[in-house]
């Protein structure tokens, strides 16, 4: 373990409160959707975006950041955004979480800074903006802007953190230097267009930024070479292309709809939110979870079937987006959350498959 970094049992609590933010803004999504959930849906359906971006996604983010760089103030950042979700969940005062949260995005931004003065790369150039999106977003959000209003913002975060995740692997399969200027055009595209993201002509071209960066991805990452292996290798690539062709259909989406309301709201949200997004968090895990928690996570044939469930629902989701169909769409919601149930319990699975082989995989020092 890194000097001044902290240990496994103090990392838990945090990624314990990115998966309580999880868990109720999957309830928040369901009860937008019109399914009884447990608690208030008044409150939640109000909650459903910001527990999932800040609260989840933010804070799993900034916890992987902070273990990269080992350094104790970082973590500040991940337990920040997990409290403030928890605030919000809690019912206190709106500002009390909201500010957390957005004091939690700037700790990211400065962790992410203090890599990007260590490593001047590209790959580190687009996880900052990504953050700095992010920070954006959240002061909008804290300032009173409705949710609607800051998601680009917010997608951005997600979007260039994980480009900036898979440039930085492409070092095995390095691009071009044109291949690299049309990924800086293509990020200047996207973050240009979340100032404009109210008119046609900036959605059309945000939809755009999203096909371009989707195609480039497909072409570049080094996943097209890896799909061709087995076992876990092959897995992970599975999941990062199938992750970019929603992206490239939100993409699509947005150029053929021209807006970001009603049902296409809808639809690009979660074809990007949660078919591109979980589709890397899903093939991601497996190399995240070991470095975060310090657990085995050994490859399974079945690490398969929650990717193909969420993949199955999202086409059911959509369905309904375009049909109309509010059933069929409330459904595909519905199999979401059981896709996403499906990937906790084949990861809890295989970590106690790797807990029965390596009893105490912790570092000596760090107990078991």
């Amino acid at each position: 373990m890194r000097h001044g970094n902290l240990s496994v049992p103090f990392r838990l609590p945090l990624l314990i409160l990115g998966f309580v933010s999880l868990a109720s803004g999957v309830l928040a999504g369901l009860a937008r959707l019109g399914w009884s959930v447990p608690l208030s849906m008044a409150q939640l359906m109000l909650l459903h975006g910001p527990l999932m971006v800040s609260g989840f996604f933010g804070t799993v983010i900034g916890l992987e950041r902070a273990v990269a760089i080992g350094r104790r103030w970082a973590y500040t950042g991940p337990l920040l955004t997990g409290l403030g979700g928890l605030a919000i969940l809690l019912g206190f005062p709106f500002l009390i979480g909201a500010a957390a949260i957005t004091l939690g995005s700037a700790v990211l931004l400065g962790a992410t800074a203090w890599i990007l003065l260590r490593q001047r790369e590209l790959f580190m150039v687009t996880m900052m903006l990504g953050a700095a999106s992010w920070l954006s977003g959240n002061l909008l959000w804290l300032t009173g802007s409705p949710v609607a209003g800051v998601v680009i913002p917010w997608i951005n975060f997600l979007i260039l953190t994980i480009a900036g995740e898979r440039l930085e692997l492409s070092r095995f399969l390095p691009p071009s230097p044109g291949a690299k200027h049309i990924f800086s055009v293509i990020l200047a595209t996207l973050l240009a267009c979340g100032f404009f993201s109210t008119s046609r002509a900036g959605i059309l071209l945000y939809g755009a930024g999203l096909l371009a960066l989707a195609l480039w991805l497909l072409r570049q990452d080094i996943a097209r070479r890896t799909v061709r292996g087995t076992g876990l290798t092959r897995f992970i690539a599975v999941c990062l292309l199938s992750g970019y062709v929603w992206l490239a259909i939100g993409g699509m989406t947005l150029i053929a709809t021209g807006s970001l309301t009603g049902a296409a709201y809808d639809a690009v949200l979660h074809t990007i939110l949660v078919g591109f997004v979980f589709s890397m968090v899903f093939g991601h895990a497996p190399i995240i979870f070991p470095a975060v928690v310090r657990v085995k996570i050994p490859y399974h044939w079945t690490f398969y079937l929650p990717l193909l469930a969420l993949h199955a629902s999202l086409l059911v989701r959509l369905s309904g987006d375009a049909l109309a169909l509010p059933g069929l769409r409330s459904l595909g919601g519905l199999l979401n959350a059981v896709a996403l149930l499906l990937f906790i319990l084949s990861t809890i699975s295989s970590v106690i498959r790797g807990l029965r082989a390596h009893p105490c995989p912790l570092p000596k020092g760090e107990g078991c």
